[in-house]
């Protein structure tokens, strides 16, 4: 057993022998923050403040004022929903290449080894 647990790998998906694929280690985590990052609040119905709501970010305008906001909406995010990580950066930026989109970048250390790791998202944003 893994001392990061295991769950249901995300996205669900069945094997090449008809079972669900399960997740464990540092995928696992990874799966966890994916999914508290694409879950918006009250779409689970035991649990409905789960979620990082970074939907209601979609039309904001790329710009530093926003990236602020969605750097606090992540990090108190993970800080309540993934245990096994702490947070110890996150920047964003505009990308470059893309004037509707922001990269993400969540450096974290895992509670159990102290490994670091980092992570890049995009975020869709509207153009500033």
């Amino acid at each position: 057993m893994s001392i990061f647990g295991k769950s249901m790998a995300f996205p669900p998906r069945v094997g090449s022998d008809g079972r669900f694929v399960w997740s464990f280690g540092e995928t696992n985590i990874r799966e966890s923050i994916a999914v508290i990052l694409r879950t918006e609040p009250g779409e689970r119905v035991g649990v409905p403040e789960f979620g990082a709501g970074l939907a209601r970010f979609l039309f904001e305008p790329n710009n530093a004022a926003t990236h602020a906001r969605v750097q606090d909406a992540v990090g108190r995010a993970l800080a309540r929903w993934e245990p096994r990580l702490a947070v110890e950066a996150l920047e964003m930026a505009a990308d470059p290449a893309d004037a509707e989109t922001a990269l993400l970048t969540i450096t974290y250390r895992l509670v159990a080894t102290a490994t670091r790791e980092r992570i890049t998202l995009n975020i869709p944003l509207a153009s500033a």
